[in-house]
């Protein structure tokens, strides 16, 4: 971890005096326990952090920006050092430890219901770790309505085969697309029962050639049904998020989605609000048209972690309608530094989750 600290030397053989800062390795011990990263909640790992003549290095598992190394910069000790961020998310376990750890880091976005806003959490979620740093796909499992070629843009522009059979993802917006809708005419219904749907969504999974992946997110269709099921318990996912709004029917749903999921294994990384209020554009006002803090009364219940209340604003609506969601257009705008923040408590979680069975 440590690499040469400026040690002190008695007045006939003082070396020269260097520019390095002055800080032990007590010092530095010290105060890796008392600053606390954002979310994170303990004391930093010694082994995230390397110290070169004055430098150093917070090398970080999961994904996350420059924002992360403000409470170092900001303490008395830490800030004499010249901080800098590097990323090397791990892949963690997921839930069939038997098959290849292909797809890095497999996270699926669930709802009990539609009409909640699963499709545009997915998307704003997978850009937003993309801008964290990580390497991000997303498939669109809602093989009866896929939606990412409208919210990415691109739809006229058909999914390439390769000489393997492979499907190539479209690359829209920084981040690696796959979706039936690149591959069949936007207004064609798909008319296939259960076991056909999950087959198909099965293929889209395994067939698409993948370039390496910190985070594959899974736009997942509605509901606890087959194809959920199916997915659940033949491929492999890291975590699931459940996305609900305030609405006491949603969350009814929300609730049934999160105990399927403890049923067949899957870790729920957290529980995402939408629709939580509505801004006024004109006057700031804030509407609470489905309801006040349903969400974090479920989260609390269940004990599962809430990532984010996400408000209803015609602007992340018409970003996803022209195929530019706003987090890839406006990135830091305080919507999209919002979005940003559910992204990076993701990322946290994901990887505590699993730090915290390796440590138990």
């Amino acid at each position: 971890m440590f690499g040469r600290f400026k040690k002190s030397k008695s007045p006939d053989t003082a070396a020269p005096e260097s520019n390095a800062p002055l800080i032990t390795e007590q010092t530095l011990a010290a105060a890796l326990e008392r600053v606390a990263l954002p979310e994170w909640g303990a004391p930093i790992p010694s082994s995230w952090v390397r110290i070169e003549a004055g430098h150093a290095t917070l090398t970080l598992p999961f994904a996350a920006d420059e924002r992360v190394l403000e409470p170092l910069r900001a303490d008395a000790d830490l800030g004499q050092l010249k901080w800098q961020l590097k990323l090397a998310i791990e892949k963690l376990p997921n839930s069939q430890p038997e098959l290849p750890m292909t797809f890095g880091n497999v996270i699926v976005i669930s709802s009990g219901k539609g009409g909640v806003g699963k499709s545009s959490v997915s998307v704003q979620l997978a850009l937003a770790l993309q801008q964290l740093g990580a390497n991000v796909g997303i498939l669109d499992a809602d093989v009866y309505g896929p939606s990412l070629p409208t919210m990415l843009g691109g739809q006229e522009q058909k999914l390439e085969i390769n000489a393997q059979q492979k499907m190539i993802p479209h690359q829209r917006h920084g981040i690696w697309a796959s979706s039936l809708g690149y591959l069949t005419d936007t207004k064609d219904a798909a008319i296939w029962r259960g076991p056909m749907a999950s087959a198909a969504l099965q293929q889209l999974f395994r067939d698409t050639k993948w370039p390496r992946l910190d985070y594959l997110i899974v736009d997942m269709p509605p509901g606890t049904g087959d194809i959920q099921l199916t997915f659940a318990q033949k491929l492999p996912i890291t975590g699931a998020v459940i996305v609900t709004t305030p609405q006491t029917v949603a969350l009814a749903d929300a609730e049934k989605g999160i105990t399927m999921f403890r049923k067949v294994g899957v870790p729920i990384t957290g529980l995402l609000e939408n629709m939580s209020y509505y801004q006024c554009s004109q006057c700031g006002h804030q509407d609470a048209i489905f309801g006040v803090d349903g969400g974090v009364r479920v989260a609390e219940r269940e004990q599962v972690p809430l990532l984010g209340q996400w408000p209803l604003d015609a602007r992340i609506r018409a970003g996803l309608d022209e195929g530019n969601p706003l987090v890839a257009t406006q990135p830091v705008a305080p919507l999209s530094k919002l979005m940003k923040d559910s992204a990076y408590k993701l990322a946290v979680e994901l990887y505590r989750q699993a730090y915290k069975k390796r440590t138990a």
